[in-house]
């Protein structure tokens, strides 16, 4: 029977163009009307070290990047040895036989090597040691039985007007790739359904939160470069002139969210995106915009710590950070997003809840979600924004109560230059009008008032928020509960479940802070429970428990940088029904 997806794996070191050619073949596959995702195992040095990117492909929706693999372009021995074993039966290994030679007692004799003399291929075209990637490229489109002329046109946009002699160069040198493997590499049966009229957009997590950011009218964004948060900035920077946006590099996270509050504050929605160590240095301003009521978003893409941890690996570890950023009892929003379409609207959402009820709003991401890349059919760039009550002229009783104490305990704005609404916005404690009540004397009644007032918000904020979503089955033998980056993965799994007709259902906690009340009713009706997570401690597990008193039965945490694989999932649960 043919195969109807493929899983390809591009595995070199740092400074081998193993990024360029995944992309490269992410939209050939795009373009083709393919799904796909695709994820980028990489270290943190410039040139070396052990880098693989994999990408998997079906005409049918995929929901992670696989764990076997059919397809290996090797790009150095090193390589060649090291992912050899993740190889399906039937799969194969496209390398330069030029500079690889392959120790044939090492290879399962199932795995069919396809030798590319690179040299000798290219002897008419050029040189350069980087062509070997197009020349695999090239071979593995005809393996596929894709159309060239798709790939051909990736590689002129990728290149451009400005840069055709590298184009000819690359057009040709896949094109001899292609002619070779046409004549001297076996055919594979691989049937891909392709659909050349219906081209998928392809993107990150982050590039959607952009997007999301763009469509919720952010204004302003501030950042220092940390991974895995860096590519917002670079793609917002970019971005800028067209959007409107300002987007500032400051020289550190302090000054990031300082500056972002006070853009906030003078009336611009604005946002900072940074990981767990930036988050660290923002978080006693987190607290100034509580204290002042500025609407603020802020994106916390998670990697592995402490400290400088693991800077390019994914982790679920800054879950009680979050929810414990800055000093002090005030409302903020924790949502985390669980996929690439879910990072776009989420990011609207955010900015929506930000200003609608004046407090901090942040975004939990982490590494996969961030940087994988993954086709998606559309958006909705009709955002509905929702700037909350703003004043827009002088009250009657000429007696502006910025800080107002009202039903919702959500004041009235007014924008700095707006007639008649002079106010204080301070750190310390204060009134009704904002001023200070903490200098000579600390006034107990306001402080109760005052804080009462912040705190009723959270209230309304559960108001908004959509009841949590039980996936599966109601009469399940088994509820897996999870939050993040791990839904996907977890749905794919539920796919196996159902057509093995095992009784198992999903509850994914997207919403942190406020923690729904719905959640516990869910539990307290399942059988039998099991929680995943990419952490050591099990922070949802801990948070679950001390909102409701609930307690998971098993767990399944991860921490060691990679992100969560099906089949570890599917034996879990395999163990324990």
């Amino acid at each position: 029977m043919s195969k109807t997806e493929v899983v390809l794996r591009v595995a070199g070191a740092a400074g081998d163009g193993i990024a360029s050619s995944g992309e490269a073949f992410a939209k050939i596959c795009s373009r083709s009307g393919l799904h796909l995702l695709a994820y980028n195992s990489y270290q943190s040095v410039i040139r070396g070290g052990f880098i693989w990117l994999q990408i998997r492909a079906s005409h049918e929706k995929v929901f992670t990047h696989g764990n076997k693999v059919d397809f290996l372009i090797a790009l150095n021995q090193r390589e060649f040895e090291r992912n050899c074993v993740d190889i399906v039966p039937g799969g194969a290994i496209l390398y330069n036989s030029d500079k690889i030679k392959p120790n044939k007692d090492k290879i399962n004799e199932n795995i069919i090597l396809c030798p590319l003399p690179v040299g000798q291929i290219i002897k008419d075209i050029g040189r350069n040691p980087i062509l070997q990637n197009t020349v695999a490229l090239g071979a593995l489109i005809k393996l596929l039985d894709l159309d060239f002329e798709n790939m051909a046109n990736v590689i002129r946009d990728y290149f451009g007007k400005k840069k055709q002699t590298a184009m000819e160069v690359n057009l040709q040198v896949s094109k001899a790739g292609y002619d070779y493997a046409d004549k001297n590499l076996p055919q594979f049966d691989f049937k891909l359904e392709t659909d050349l009229d219906n081209k998928r957009p392809v993107l990150t997590g982050n590039q959607a939160l952009s997007l999301g950011s763009i469509s919720a009218g952010c204004k302003f964004y501030a950042a220092y470069p940390m991974t895995p948060a860096s590519s917002i900035l670079h793609w917002l920077s970019a971005h800028s002139i067209q959007t409107g946006m300002v987007v500032k590099q400051a020289e550190d996270e302090i000054s990031v969210i300082n500056m972002a509050i006070g853009a906030s504050f003078a009336g611009a929605r604005s946002m900072v995106g940074t990981s767990g160590g930036g988050f660290s240095l923002m978080t006693e301003a987190i607290g100034l915009a509580g204290q002042t009521e500025t609407p603020l978003v802020i994106i916390n893409s998670m990697r592995g710590g402490p400290s400088t941890g693991l800077p390019t690996k994914t982790e679920q570890a800054d879950l009680f950070q979050a929810i414990g950023a800055s000093q002090g009892d005030f409302p903020k929003v924790i949502i985390a997003p669980s996929t690439v379409e879910d990072c776009y609207y989420s990011t609207i959402e955010a900015f929506n809840l930000a200003d609608k009820y004046q407090l901090p709003v942040i975004l939990l991401s982490d590494l996969f979600l961030s940087e994988h890349m993954e086709s998606v059919d559309s958006f909705n760039f009709d955002a509905i924004i929702d700037r909350g009550e703003i004043v827009t002229h002088k009250p009657s009783d000429n007696a502006y109560r910025r800080y107002k104490f009202t039903p919702t305990g959500v004041s009235p704005r007014a924008f700095p230059g707006t007639s008649g609404t002079i106010f204080q916005a301070t750190s310390d404690e204060h009134d009704d009008f904002g001023n200070v009540i903490s200098d000579v004397f600390t006034d107990p009644e306001m402080r109760t008032k005052i804080m009462d007032k912040r705190m009723k918000k959270m209230d309304f904020v559960k108001k908004d928020l959509p009841i949590p979503k039980l996936y599966g089955t109601d009469d399940a033998k088994l509820t897996l509960v999870s939050w993040g980056s791990t839904f996907n993965v977890i749905r794919e799994s539920m796919h196996f479940f159902s057509q093995e007709n095992l009784p198992i259902n999903h509850l994914h906690i997207k919403y942190l802070a406020p923690f729904q009340s719905g959640i516990q009713k869910i539990l307290e009706t399942s059988n039998d429970t099991l929680i995943i997570e990419g952490n050591f401690t099990g922070q949802l597990s801990k948070l679950i428990t001390m909102e409701t008193g609930f307690k998971i039965n098993h767990t399944l945490f991860k921490y060691d940088g990679e992100p969560f694989y099906t089949e570890e999932i599917i034996d879990k649960v395999r163990d324990i029904i």
